[in-house]
């Protein structure tokens, strides 16, 4: 059987106050095409559908309208569960609805899938909590699926029964994994995990989280999970959260990130974008195939010896988003930000680095260097008002404080 893995769409996202919507339409619409040719069997959707709990209409819209098609009116099923950004109650809200279309949705570690039928063949055989067996149509091999939506690691605890115990998540985790896969995971049919948390090879350099991304890695949160803990039986495992594609370990199985279909902060400039094509058979290592999105504009950070080279340069790339970094002698004026303006619609944020800034500022005050980080700024801030470096503690409840929502 063909799958397609795909995750972080984060509809509804913006940059700064840019509109992503047009490009998140045709994206999407590359995907059901790449869908539809290579004659995929079911699709997974590995968590992150919206950017925000509470998505914009028009967001709501385009991720039902785009998964009814992917599903094929039952054909093709779609898995989709839930990741840091969504609200569970939000996703399985219309899953009865669903379901009539082919679309399956787990918010939660523990969500059950009802059994049920369709006249196209799709299936449920078995089904409890955190896994699911299907019957394609079409296909006699069955398709099983561990599903571990995101949540913090006290809930995670909690919905596997281990809200009083000091055992570390990774290790309870593995053993519900392994104890769905001996039950239910043998070599006659493809066996697959599913998951929105923070997987890593151990020994390996832990990937940075993606820009203005909710850390799952924060104070409260779920800890990284090694591909150590992931059962023997699995063919596949499909991950959702980094957005570069990323493939985390292949010696026991395959274990990708697919990364997000557009690039959605000026951390993922220049990135290649891709869906996974995965062919899996039974008691065989699953083989992948990546399948590189071309909509969407381009993210550039620019930096610009002077105005006239920013124009140039803004002019021979009109399509794309940018952040502009403008060298100069003097500070910017009205006018000039004005020429930037109108020579390019795409413009995110200009960020000036002077050259003589302290002459500007009577010699007597430190100038802030605007392309640091919000982190290395902080920093900043903190050893200069108390005359030491921020702990790991502050740190991480800083990076948490930044990634929070505005009510």
């Amino acid at each position: 059987m063909k799958l397609l893995h795909t995750s972080d769409w984060h509809l509804g996202k913006r940059l700064e106050d840019f509109s992503r919507l047009e490009e998140q339409q045709a994206v999407l619409q590359e995907i059901c095409e790449m869908a539809e040719r290579e004659q995929v069997n079911a699709i997974i959707v590995a968590g992150d559908l919206f950017d925000t709990f509470n998505p914009p209409t028009e967001a709501v819209d385009l991720f039902y309208k785009t998964l009814k098609r992917l599903s094929n009116n039952g054909r093709r099923p779609v898995i989709a569960i839930a990741g840091n950004h969504d609200s569970p109650d939000r996703i399985e809200a219309p899953d009865p609805l669903a379901r009539e279309c082919g679309i399956i949705f787990a918010g939660y570690p523990n969500s059950v899938v009802p059994e049920f039928e369709l006249e196209s063949g799709l299936k449920v055989l078995q089904s409890e909590e955190g896994f699911l067996e299907l019957k394609l149509p079409g296909i006699d091999t069955p398709l099983r699926l561990l599903l571990t939506s995101y949540a913090n690691e006290f809930r995670l605890k909690t919905y596997l029964g281990q809200e009083n115990s000091e055992e570390e998540l990774r290790t309870v985790l593995q053993e519900k994994w392994q104890e769905l896969a001996e039950k239910y995971c043998d070599n006659k049919g493809v066996n697959l995990l599913v998951t929105h948390l923070f997987v890593v090879k151990k020994g390996d350099t832990l990937p940075e989280e993606p820009a203005d991304e909710k850390p799952i890695l924060h104070v409260g949160g779920a800890q990284v999970i090694y591909t150590e803990n992931i059962p023997n039986q699995i063919q596949y495992t499909a991950i959702g959260h980094l957005h570069r594609m990323h493939r985390v370990d292949s010696q026991s199985c395959p274990v990708y990130y697919s990364g997000s279909p557009l690039s959605y902060s000026f951390a993922e400039a220049n990135q290649k974008k891709y869906v996974l094509l995965v062919d899996a058979e039974p008691g065989k290592v699953a083989t992948v195939q990546e399948l590189e999105l071309t909509k969407g504009k381009r993210l550039f950070r620019k930096r610009a010896e002077g105005v006239e080279e920013a124009l140039l340069w803004l002019t021979e790339n009109p399509e794309c988003l940018v952040e502009l970094t403008m060298v100069t002698d003097t500070y910017l004026t009205a006018r000039e930000r004005k020429q930037l303006s109108a020579a390019h619609n795409g413009i995110i944020t200009i960020i000036p680095e002077v050259k003589n800034a302290s002459e500007f500022s009577g010699g007597n005050k430190k100038s802030i260097d605007l392309t640091k980080t919000m982190e290395e700024l902080f920093t900043d801030y903190f050893r200069h008002e108390k005359g030491q470096e921020p702990n790991d503690e502050v740190m991480k409840l800083f990076t948490e404080i930044l990634a929070e929502e505005e009510d």
